[in-house]
C-alpha cells in the first residue's frame, strides 16, 4: 500500500486537465473525494500496483507524479499562480503575491522563493510575470478588451508598464503582436 490518499500531479494547469485526469481516474476505477489543479484526493489508499498504473495513464497524458516534498510545493506555487492569473474571477483588484502564496500554500514566503529559485533557476515574480505576458497575448488575441482593462485587469500600474513589460519579453509590441496572424502563445505548462 501506498500510504496516502492524496496524489500530487505535475502539469494539471487548467479546468480541461482537470477533467482529463477525472475521467482517467474514473476508467481505472478509482473514487476521487475531491480533485483540483495539482491534486487529487482519493476514497482509499492506493497499493503499488495502483500507483505505477497511475503514473502511466497520467504521463499518457501529458501528466506527472510529484513524489517529494519540493517538487510538491514548487507545483503548487505554479499553480496557485496559474490559478490567480488566468482563472480566479473574484480576485481583489492589486493581489500582493507573497501574501497569496504564503496563505494559499501555508509556507513561508522566503522559504517558497528560496526553493522556487533553486529549482526552477528564475525567481517567483519572474514567472509571475511570464504567466501574465501569456495571458494578455491570450486577451488581445481574444479581442474583447482594450489594452487599458487589460492592463487594469492584470494589476498593472499603467498600460505603458503593461506595454513595456510585454515588449521585454516578447521583443512586440502588444498592437503589433495583435496584428500578427501566426500568434505566439504557449501552452501554460511550458511557460
Amino acid at each position: 500500500m501506498v500510504d496516502t490518499t492524496k496524489i500530487y500531479i505535475k502539469n494539471m494547469v487548467c479546468p480541461r486537465c482537470i477533467k482529463v485526469v477525472s475521467e482517467e481516474f474514473g476508467k481505472l476505477g478509482f473514487d476521487i473525494r475531491s480533485i483540483k489543479l495539482g491534486e487529487v484526493e482519493l476514497e482509499n489508499k492506493l497499493s503499488e500496483n495502483d500507483y505505477e498504473n497511475i503514473s502511466k495513464v497520467l504521463v499518457e497524458n501529458g501528466f506527472e507524479l510529484i513524489d517529494d516534498k519540493r517538487s510538491r510545493i514548487i507545483d503548487k506555487i505554479k499553480t496557485s499562480i496559474i490559478e490567480l492569473v488566468h482563472y480566479h474571477k473574484d480576485k481583489p483588484e492589486h493581489v500582493n503575491i507573497s501574501d497569496y502564496l504564503v496563505e494559499n500554500i501555508g509556507y513561508d514566503y522566503s522559504y517558497l522563493s528560496r526553493i522556487f529559485s533553486e529549482v526552477e533557476s528564475i525567481t517567483i515574480e519572474k514567472y509571475l510575470i511570464y504567466q501574465k505576458i501569456e495571458r494578455v497575448k491570450e486577451l488581445l488575441i481574444y479581442d474583447e478588451l482594450t489594452l487599458s482593462e487589460i492592463a487594469w485587469d492584470l494589476g498593472y500600474s499603467s498600460v505603458q508598464h503593461l506595454s513595456n513589460q510585454f515588449k521585454k519579453i516578447t521583443g512586440l509590441s502588444p498592437s503589433h503582436f495583435k496584428k500578427l496572424k501566426d500568434n505566439k502563445r504557449k501552452p501554460l505548462d511550458k511557460v
